[in-house]
């Protein structure tokens, strides 16, 4: 959440100051795009991991700092709650055997960070949220000792005036008031990078919304939260109000929340920028000293720092990304959607997946975004996000006219997974790799498993069986992370009354 910061204290002058920076900026990456600054297309692709460390119980080990000081690697880095952390991969290429380079990669190092953790009892697991966290571990003395951290929590509990309220409607009801944004600790994601030319910005990210639906659907891999079966992907809801600066009178005034689908397509990735600004005020006003228009002036590249910044804490599913890399420019598209886990093939099948749609629909001489409207993918993204792989989401009907239903299992193997490997052979995928992990896609729909379903149902078992709720949630996350260790995709684990 948020950018590495340093801690300290705003004065009245800071949120004006800070906002007429925030619009040099803008006026500086206008000039950027208008000057054809950016980089040239590199087809670069990047991926962070969210992780929960739990013991062999199953249960959450408050301990990051430890583990991370026994993994002693950059790679590793401290996540919001002391129960989380993060792994980032290095930038890759998009070519050739790129996803069995990544998934031995990521193997290698959760395989070594997992050595470590269990050291002191505190195993790594990817999952979208540890289904053993309970109320008392999400508090604010369990936030990372991480100075942007502080400053979100005490910045977004300003802003509101009030205690954060969790009401999250599913199998089950879920309500819950914290003083605290730690329950959004509970949420541990993928994050997917692809940088892209200014020109396929917009084609990129219309794409990645239209599909964000498809990809929960696929994935979803958290149907719990302190104890209750909510949705199957219940970490969008969470996720919102954990953050949510609104008081209940704004929220009927129709302010937005800072967590958002969106509400339009765009035009180009200004949009965005322009929207974070104009709609969101500031959570950390920290001005840095560099003036980005007079370093445009003199023919250098703004960090645009206020802006980076400010990006930051407005969590879009889909959010466009300014950096500088070697001197130059570039924008990605940072791809939110996903849940952790359960395993490296799971991960790297959905990474393929994303990636060889998106390249696909970015294309296409129609677009989908200019045939399925706007809230409709907003939609079908509460519908994924509620009904996980059962969904049944609305997009074009092919050689006919206007908009029709499917079940998702349905439009993924029928009209998605064709037009996912077309996108891997334009991106110069080799076939072994387009086959083997796109195919993990295709077994989830003919066999209707995918983490969350596969949770829910072992947690059923277990209750069947006459474990109270607390015993059988801890066993299926023992079940959940032994199964996970061996490696075999979801769709291949059995369904089975843990022990």
């Amino acid at each position: 959440m948020g950018e590495k910061v340093a801690a300290g204290g705003f004065d009245l002058s800071d949120p004006q100051r800070y906002r007429d920076k925030l619009h040099q900026c803008l006026q500086g990456l206008e000039r950027l795009l208008e000057e054809k600054r950016f980089d040239r297309p590199r087809n670069l692709m990047g991926l962070e991991i969210e992780l929960n460390l739990a013991g062999a119980d199953g249960m959450p080990r408050m301990m990051n700092a430890e583990v991370l000081e026994r993994i002693s690697s950059e790679d590793f880095q401290t996540e919001l709650g002391q129960f989380n952390l993060e792994v980032n991969i290095v930038p890759h290429r998009l070519h050739g055997r790129v996803f069995d380079r990544l998934a031995e990669e990521i193997r290698t190092a959760l395989a070594y960070a997992d050595r470590k953790a269990r050291e002191v009892d505190a195993g790594i697991v990817m999952v979208g949220i540890l289904p053993t966290l309970a109320g008392p571990d999400l508090v604010s003395a369990n936030l990372s000792d991480v100075d942007r951290y502080t400053l979100l929590n005490d910045q977004i509990l300003a802003a509101r005036g009030e205690n954060l309220v969790l009401d999250i409607e599913g199998v089950e009801r879920l309500l819950y008031t914290s003083a605290s944004i730690a329950p959004e600790a509970a949420c541990t994601s993928v994050q997917l990078h692809l940088q892209v030319t200014p020109a396929r910005f917009a084609g990129v990210w219309n794409a990645s919304q239209a599909v964000a639906a498809v990809q929960i659907a696929m994935g979803a891999n958290a149907p719990f939260l302190f104890g209750r079966e909510l949705w199957r992907e219940s970490r969008p809801p969470l996720f919102q109000q954990a953050t949510d600066t609104r008081a209940p009178e704004l929220k009927a005034q129709g302010v937005r929340p800072r967590t958002w689908f969106g509400e339009r397509w765009i035009d180009s990735a200004y949009d965005l920028f322009e929207e974070n600004i104009r709609y969101y005020p500031a959570l950390l006003p920290i001005c840095d000293e560099e003036e980005p228009l007079r370093v445009l002036d003199e023919g250098g590249v703004p960090s645009l720092q206020e802006l980076v910044l400010h990006n930051g804490t407005v969590y879009r599913w889909n959010r466009p990304v300014y950096g500088v890399a070697e001197g130059s420019p570039h924008l990605r598209v940072e791809n939110r959607v996903l849940p952790a886990g359960p395993t490296v093939d799971d991960v790297i099948a959905n990474a393929a997946f994303y990636y060889g749609l998106v390249r696909a629909l970015a294309e296409e001489p129609r677009p989908v975004w200019s045939r399925l409207p706007f809230a409709d993918a907003a939609r079908n993204f509460d519908t994924a996000c509620r009904y996980g792989i059962d969904a049944t989401l609305r997009w074009p009907r092919p050689g006919r006219g206007g908009v029709g239903e499917m079940p998702a299992v349905r439009l993924v193997r029928e009209e998605l997974l064709p037009l996912a490997a077309a996108g891997l052979d334009a991106w110069g995928v080799e076939p072994a790799d387009r086959d083997h992990y796109l195919g993990i896609i295709e077994e989830r729909c003919r066999r209707r498993v995918n983490g969350a379903s596969w949770q829910a149902a072992v947690f059923h078992r277990a209750l069947d069986s006459g474990l109270e709720r607390e015993e059988a949630l801890a066993a299926t996350t023992r079940r959940y992370c032994e199964l996970a260790r061996e490696g075999g995709p979801v769709h291949t684990w059995p369904v089975e009354t843990p022990r």
